[in-house]
């Protein structure tokens, strides 16, 4: 997954930042209907794989084994078309296109990657000439951050994985191939858009990879699997599958999308991230794990038998604490990350996420706005001071964050400003801050009831004074996150 950009600090003083949300165009409404259904972030995601259904998909497929959805509709092959297609490249070339940062040209010579690109920005003659006479890939890097149809479906993909979802377009021309058998470390569904293209899939080397990689042919065997795909129809592969794709003769060019996902999304990644907070607040209440390790134990000299025995007998302590306790894990950086670099609400027009409606008094009933997007959260305050480490509680949202920046690395936060490489220590400690609000910990069971449930009066709010719900409220509501009924 791409760096994730710097963001804005948290308002400790339960005050919103007033800033004005970044400017997002108009969308023009297609005419037709979808053939997906935009209702929830399941209905999306059942729309997309149909006419199977989620919970045979889960059960047979996902993280298992490859699907090929063939389908024989013009409706969604028309469509599929309309997201992103070979014509559209004219118009996208003047907008500031860079080689390698929005598009790679590149083409599979002998088994092996050759990058294509250019300096600078990429002119469309240049781009044509090169796809039409070297025969070359255009693969182009999140067109969500253009195309409002595919920023619509990501953003919901995201609300129903709740993990990143990428994309990344591939047009190539007939007789040709952009990339060598390679793996990647995410889950892939790709969609026909254009024309047909040969798809062979291969035995995982490394099943559910957390890495990409290229697989030389040698190696790979016989696929598994070796698939036309045509427009309108599906592919899905779990990560580590390997795979190459050619454009058959015949066919004009190809064009498909990926939309990829569960990037270091594992159990594994999970426990990296919840346990050093976890045997930290351990800490506080063993002795045993406060004592000081043996001499000379960091030097390899203090190293025995002994050694693993104790950290094993820590770890089974740990373990048994942690079923047995049932507290809530805190998450170091997982879900900060995830809000902070995620796509946006889709919206119409920018004033779908300025504050909505009347500023809530005391004798109104108030409900929480985009909580698919929203996160509470228990952290350590981020201050620094010479106190002892302070829990505070946290709402993070990315409503403000910035859509064309979408899975673009550092440009991705909701920062616009970039002063350079001397600010790097600073964002990356900005990091470990994101945009939203940050509350005592006394707050937290009124948020909770805000969060889960549908709507209640503000006066129920399960805070000491009326002074303390009012401001709440009123923070929440500049913050674009409440409104009243």
């Amino acid at each position: 997954m791409p760096k994730k950009g710097g963001a804005t600090a948290i308002n400790s003083k339960y005050q919103a930042d007033q800033a004005v949300p970044t400017k997002r165009c108009k969308i023009s409404l297609e005419s037709s209907p979808s053939p997906l259904c935009f209702d929830s972030p399941a209905s999306l995601f059942q729309s997309l794989i149909s006419p199977m259904g989620q919970e045979e998909f889960f059960q047979d497929y996902w993280e298992k084994k490859p699907l090929h959805l063939q389908r024989s509709d013009p409706a969604l092959a028309s469509y599929y078309k309309s997201l992103f297609q070979l014509s559209d490249l004219k118009s996208l070339c003047s907008k500031g296109l860079v080689y390698a940062k929005d598009l790679n040209v590149c083409r599979c010579v002998q088994g092996k990657k050759k990058v294509l690109n250019k300096n600078g920005g990429v002119n469309h003659n240049v781009l044509k000439k090169d796809f039409d006479q070297k025969k070359a890939t255009i693969q182009f890097h999140q067109p969500q951050r253009f195309k409002d149809e595919l920023w619509k479906i990501q953003e919901k993909l995201e609300c129903y994985f709740g993990s990143l979802v990428g994309s990344n377009v591939y047009i190539t021309p007939q007789e040709s191939q952009g990339l060598p058998p390679h793996y990647d470390d995410v889950e892939v569904f790709i969609l026909q858009l254009e024309g047909e293209k040969h798809w062979r899939l291969y035995s995982p080397t490394v099943p559910l990879a957390r890495e990409y990689s290229l697989e030389p042919e040698e190696r790979i065997g016989s696929p598994t699997h070796d698939i036309i795909l045509k427009a309108g129809d599906l592919l899905y592969f779990p990560r580590g599958t390997i795979h190459q794709a050619d454009t058959p003769i015949g066919v004009e060019h190809s064009t498909h999308l990926t939309l990829s996902t569960y990037q270091n999304t594992s159990w594994g990644d999970y426990l990296l991230d919840v346990f050093p907070s976890f045997l930290f607040d351990s800490m506080k209440n063993d002795i045993a794990m406060r004592h000081g390790m043996p001499r000379g134990l960091l030097m390899g000299t203090g190293v025995t038998p002994d050694t693993n025995r104790r950290l094993a007998s820590f770890l089974r302590g740990l373990a048994d604490k942690m079923d047995a306790d049932g507290q809530e894990l805190r998450s170091t950086d997982m879900r900060r990350d995830f809000v902070t670099s995620r796509l946006p609400p889709y919206a119409q027009d920018q004033d779908e996420t300025a504050p909505s409606g009347k500023m809530p008094a005391l004798e109104d009933r108030v409900r929480m706005r985009y909580k698919s997007h929203a996160l509470v959260t228990v952290e350590p305050s981020q201050e620094r001071t010479d106190e002892a480490t302070e829990l505070v509680v946290f709402v993070l949202h990315s409503l403000r964050n910035r859509r064309e920046g979408h899975m673009m690395g550092r440009s991705s936060g909701v920062s616009e400003d970039d002063d350079g490489e001397d600010d790097d220590e600073e964002d990356d400690q900005d990091v470990a801050q994101s945009q939203g609000l940050r509350f005592p910990l006394s707050h937290l069971q009124a948020l909770r009831q805000l969060h889960q449930t549908e709507s209640l009066p503000l006066a129920q709010l399960e805070l000491p004074s009326d002074g303390d719900k009012l401001n709440l409220a009123l923070a929440l509501w500049t913050e674009s996150l409440l409104e009243v009924c």
